[in-house]
C-alpha cells in the first residue's frame, strides 16, 4: 500500500473496541515459557505478529489454542532450543524469548532478530545483562547461543540507556534467577508494568515497575494465572486524536483506568477536547 487517502470535514460518531496492546501481548506471550503451568490469557489482539509469536511458542513444544481473543497455553521441555532465523527475522520482539528459554532450562539458541521498521537496534544491552547474571553468550552463524551452568545468579544492572526489550528480557531471566536482581535505569511503559503484573500473578516477586529502578527477587518456580492484557494506548490515542482533528464524540470500549488516566493527562490541557475526570464515562467503558 503506497498511500492512504482520506476524505474529511466529517464529524466523528459512534463507539469502538479498543485491541489488546500488542507491545504487552509480545512479552507476555513469551513469559509464558517460564512455567509449564496453564495460562489464560485475555484480550490477545489478532495480529500478524502475535500469530507469528504464537508459532514460535509452538515451535518449543508449547500447546497454545486460540479462541477470538482468549488464549490457553501449556508449555512442555523444548526438544531443541534452537529458534529458527525465518521465524525470528520476521519481529524483533521474537528475541524476547531468550531470557525465559535461558532462566527455565539453562540453554537457548536465537537468530538475531529483524524485522523491525524503525531500523537495525542492537541487542547488546540484552546480553550484557544477562552475561552480568552468569551466562556464557556468544553470536555465531547468525545466532546468540547463550548457556548457563546451574541457574542465572542475581545481579545489579545498570543500563546504559533506557531500553524496553533488555528490561523485559532481564526481569524475565531474574524471576528465576538465584537471590536478587536489580535493574537501574529501567524503562517505565505502562507495557512494562502489564508484563510484571502477569508475573506477580505467577508468583515472581518483583517491585518498582513503572519507576527507573526494578527490584525482582529469583524464586524457584512460576504458577499457572489467569491475566488480561491492557488495552492498547497507541490505538486508544489514535481515535482521541481523529476526534480532536474532525470533532464529534465517540466511546472507546474495552479500556482500562490506567489508560484512560494515560490519555487524559495527555490531552486535558487541549481546549478542544473535553477528557475532564468527572465525565470520564463519556469517553470510555
Amino acid at each position: 500500500m503506497d498511500k492512504i487517502q482520506i476524505s474529511g470535514q466529517k464529524k466523528l460518531e459512534g463507539k469502538i473496541k479498543i485491541s489488546g496492546s500488542k507491545n504487552s501481548c509480545l512479552p507476555i506471550l513469551a513469559a509464558s515459557l517460564l512455567t509449564d503451568r496453564e495460562k489464560k490469557l485475555k484480550n490477545i489482539p489478532r495480529l500478524s505478529d502475535v500469530f507469528l509469536m504464537i508459532r514460535i511458542l509452538e515451535s518449543l513444544n508449547s500447546k497454545v489454542s486460540l479462541n477470538k481473543d482468549f488464549c490457553k497455553i501449556k508449555t512442555s521441555k523444548p526438544k531443541n532450543f534452537n529458534v529458527s532465523y525465518d521465524l525470528v527475522r520476521k519481529m524483533r520482539a521474537s528475541f524476547l524469548i531468550l531470557g525465559p528459554l535461558l532462566t527455565r532450562y539453562g540453554n537457548a539458541e536465537v537468530s538475531l532478530p529483524g524485522g523491525c521498521a524503525i531500523g537495525t537496534r542492537p541487542v547488546d544491552l540484552h546480553i550484557e545483562g544477562l552475561k552480568k547474571m552468569g551466562a556464557n553468550i556468544t553470536i555465531q552463524d547468525g545466532y546468540v547461543k547463550a548457556k548457563v551452568v546451574g541457574k542465572l545468579k542475581g545481579s545489579e544492572i545498570n543500563l546504559k540507556k533506557i531500553s524496553v526489550g533488555a528490561t523485559e528480557n532481564i526481569m524475565m531471566a531474574a524471576t528465576l534467577a538465584e537471590g536478587t536482581t536489580l535493574i537501574k535505569n529501567a524503562a517505565r511503559e505502562p507495557e512494562i508494568v502489564d508484563l510484571a503484573n502477569f508475573l506477580i500473578k505467577m508468583g515472581a516477586k518483583i517491585s518498582g515497575q513503572g519507576t527507573s529502578k526494578i527490584k525482582i527477587i529469583g524464586i524457584t518456580k512460576l504458577l499457572g494465572c489467569e491475566y488480561k492484557i491492557m488495552p492498547d494506548r497507541i490505538e486508544a490515542g489514535t481515535y482521541a486524536l481523529c476526534v480532536m482533528g474532525c470533532s464529534g464524540k465517540i466511546i472507546l470500549e474495552n479500556m482500562n483506568n490506567d489508560v484512560s488516566d494515560h490519555l487524559i493527562k495527555i490531552f486535558l490541557p487541549l481546549k478542544s477536547l473535553d477528557l475532564k475526570k468527572k465525565k470520564k464515562e463519556k469517553f470510555y467503558k
